[in-house]
């Protein structure tokens, strides 16, 4: 009785696992097809991006071609801009586009290390979300709204000021020497750093939290104090990201245009003192762009290129950076 009860029942259960077994390799069939689907979007995704960028590199250059040609390698070695004569040299604006620049990162890196540091190794649970909510809002600020803050509050309450003061105490020095004006590279420099910190204070936060707690805890137990633990196991870790985080601020001072085109004080020039005025590349642009004819255009067009070929070479650099801080 059982045998025959035992038999009966068994083609049932072969047709019901068998349907399972049907349905698993349909729904792994499925899966292999979207797999299959998204892999090609993906791919397709990234030739896009490649082939936007490329057809931007080509068109902009192929419009700049006649000024460089008729220029040649005085159109980066030149510092004399004078559309109505047909001389477009943009040695200036690379000059003050690095200066400004540089200005920034030394005011934003340290500065954002310190409230990333404050974030992630000493702020109390009540302040860290209220604070760190207050930085990331300040990313997403207008670049016109810093301008003109710049312009109207910062230019007479500190720029001024402070510029007055280096060039009356520290003038002996080139880099401050007088007459000073708020309106200079240093003004320009000290607005991107403003700029810059939200954004590389948020990298530098998140590439701090993911240092592992047993580093930490190995370093406490070892009677290392906190700024010991900071030194010799948080920061180490963290090399990568901080350069990776200092290179894509850089990449916004360099290409930022209202905020620098209202404080840098729009003169073609080289000065090695930063408290005269300058100009810079984005800025040149943006300020000539609209009355412009002609060569001009294809000055300001080819100024866009060189400005592109600074940050490719940028990017480069710090990627070759993060590699070899990763291998060591």
């Amino acid at each position: 009785m059982l045998l025959r009860r035992s038999v009966r029942s068994a083609p049932s259960s072969l047709s019901a696992s068998g349907t399972a077994s049907a349905g698993v390799w349909r729904r792994k069939g499925v899966g292999r097809r979207a797999d299959s689907l998204f892999a090609v979007l993906a791919a397709l995704s990234g030739v896009l991006i490649l082939g936007i960028l490329g057809w931007m590199v080509v068109s902009t250059t192929g419009t700049a071609l006649p000024v460089f040609g008729s220029q040649g390698i005085s159109f980066i070695t030149s510092s004399r801009w004078s559309p109505s004569d047909g001389e477009f040299g943009t040695l200036a604006f690379i000059y003050g586009t690095v200066v400004t620049s540089v200005i920034a990162l030394l005011i934003a890196v340290p500065l954002s290390l310190g409230v990333s540091l404050f974030l992630t190794e000493y702020s109390p649970k009540r302040l860290k979300g209220p604070v760190g909510q207050a930085v990331d809002l300040l990313a997403a600020v207008p670049s016109v709204i810093y301008g003109l803050w710049g312009v109207f509050i910062l230019l007479p309450l500190f720029l001024q000021p402070v510029s007055d003061f280096l060039a009356e105490y520290l003038g002996f020095i080139p880099i401050f020497k007088g007459p000073p004006s708020g309106l200079s590279y240093f003004g320009a420099g000290v607005i991107l750093a403003i700029m810059i910190t939200p954004i590389i204070t948020s990298l530098c936060r998140e590439v701090f939290e993911t240092v592992p707690g047993a580093d930490r805890h190995a370093a406490y137990a070892l009677g290392a104090t906190k700024w010991e633990v900071i030194r010799q196991a948080v920061l180490p870790r963290a090399r990568a990201g901080i350069v990776g985080a200092t290179m894509l601020g850089l990449g916004r001072a360099l290409g930022e245009t209202i905020a620098v085109a209202l404080l840098i004080g729009s003169s073609v020039s080289i000065d090695a003192s930063i408290v005269r005025p300058g100009y810079s590349m984005a800025a040149v642009i943006a300020n000539q762009f609209q009355e412009a004819t002609g060569d001009h255009i294809r000055a300001l067009v080819g100024i866009g290129v060189v400005l592109f070929a600074l940050t490719i070479i940028i990017n480069m650099a710090a990627r070759a950076l993060v590699w070899r801080f990763n291998r060591t």
